[in-house]
């Protein structure tokens, strides 16, 4: 592609990317639904959420490594299966993943921007500030790459530090000590098998950014190296990042009352601990982070959906627009993010992202396995593992949710067969 610039991209934007797509939505949103599924164990679900997530890794660092492209899904799909309706429609499926993280992050940023106002209608107001992020981080989306590159790494940098100083900050506030590292085991008996493997597969979710980085192997400086050490290195960022997060939320706030303010819980952690001061802060760190989130997932999933177009393997259409395709795919997917953010709560955005990407994921790990072991020299016990995994946390989570929403599990089964059935179509009919 001719506005791909090669070695534009060095490990330290990489890893930027990659922290700032994980870190945008995974803690803040996340949390509070963790640990209603989990109890006092959430801060160990996001341990066990990061190696899974590992085990994943290895496949796309292996596959990336040995063939780095701006492509990234999209190439190792298309290396494992060809030109074909699993190829095309497992990408596809990769993208609304990463449309509906935006719209998981754009709510989030509604939700925590309104604790700083005192206004009683959430339900108006949460969707009205999430679909305004959107538009902003289109407009610094078709504002260019060095506009991109610059603010995402400053605040991948500022909600970096700003987040571990607020899990320091609130652990020493709660005198947390070594024996507050144990769960409470009495607490365990409240929660299930099933809705404990549930919990594992949103904190999955919290880390799934990492596979923003293989859509830049094409611009990464040295990419035969560094796409894999970008992913290593922001995977192990977030880990410690989540885990302290966590322990101080824990420290400070009960569960029911993580789960009463589960859409904005670290600015109720941070009222016992700091007060007004530690709110504004953890509010304007939230804030960061969510604007951040957006412009790398845009930015990212635009690069994606025009790879594909260019590949032949989605239908495109300019609608009277002019300019490139990853500017018309940078309005297509805004306007659907602005959908999702607008008609569905973050519980049910998060859940349907998070079975999106597990299918997605399985099927990266059995193409790879079957198609690509010996040709990228990868470990067929793991990518094995790693499929089990992927397999027994989705269907964990399908269970839990049949019990508690059961829309979700039905608008992710029409979701992902009208994904299949519209691509199996497509390709049949732009092969005649």
């Amino acid at each position: 592609m001719n506005n791909y610039k090669k070695d534009s991209l060095n490990l330290k934007g990489a890893v930027a990317l990659g922290t700032g797509v994980m870190i945008g939505a995974g803690i803040f949103a996340l949390l509070g639904q963790v640990a209603e599924l989990s109890g006092t164990w959430f801060p160990y679900v996001f341990i066990i959420g990061a190696l899974i997530s590992s085990f994943s890794a290895y496949s796309y660092i292996k596959v990336s490594n040995a063939y780095p492209s701006a492509g990234g899904i999209a190439m190792i799909f298309m290396k494992a299966y060809g030109k074909t309706t699993l190829t095309a429609a497992a990408s596809l499926l990769m993208a609304f993943s990463m449309i509906i993280n935006e719209s998981l992050v754009a709510r989030t940023f509604g939700s925590y921007t309104l604790q700083l106002f005192d206004v009683s209608n959430h339900g108006l107001w949460v969707p009205v500030l999430g679909v305004a992020l959107l538009i902003f981080a289109y407009i610094i989306n078709i504002s260019g790459n060095k506009v991109i590159g610059k603010s995402s790494q400053i605040m991948a940098f500022a909600k970096i530090v700003g987040i571990i100083v607020f899990a320091i900050g609130g652990l020493w506030a709660a005198s947390f000590t070594l024996t507050d590292l144990l769960p409470t085991t009495s607490d365990a008996n409240n929660y299930t098998a099933t809705g404990f493997v549930g919990a594992i597969a949103l904190a999955i979710l919290a880390y799934k950014g990492f596979t923003t980085i293989t859509n830049s192997g094409g611009e990464i400086t040295h990419p035969h190296k560094n796409v894999g050490r970008s992913i290593i290195i922001s995977l192990l960022i977030c880990t410690v990042i989540y885990f302290l997060v966590a322990l101080a939320v824990n420290a400070s706030l009960s569960i029911p009352e993580i789960v009463k303010a589960k859409d904005f819980s670290l600015a109720e952690a941070a009222k016992p601990a700091f007060g007004n001061y530690g709110l504004y802060f953890t509010v304007g760190i939230a804030i960061i982070a969510t604007i951040s989130g957006i412009i790398a997932s845009i930015f990212a999933v635009s690069r994606m959906t025009t790879m594909l177009t260019e590949m032949e393997l989605i239908p495109h259409s300019h609608f009277g627009m002019s300019g490139s395709i990853q500017k018309h795919m940078l309005v297509y997917v805004v306007v659907i993010a602005i959908t999702i953010t607008i008609f569905f709560d973050l519980s049910r955005i998060a859940s349907i992202g998070a079975i999106f990407y597990l299918v997605m994921d399985m099927i990266v790990h059995w193409g790879v396995f079957k198609h690509l072991r010996k040709e990228v020299k990868a470990n067929g016990l793991i990518l094995i593992s790693a499929l089990l995994l992927d397999f027994i946390v989705l269907m964990a989570f399908l269970w839990v949710k049949a019990n508690s929403d059961i829309l979700v599990v039905i608008v992710s089964i029409i979701g992902i067969v009208l994904v299949f059935a519209g691509e199996k179509w497509f390709l049949h009919w732009a092969k005649k």
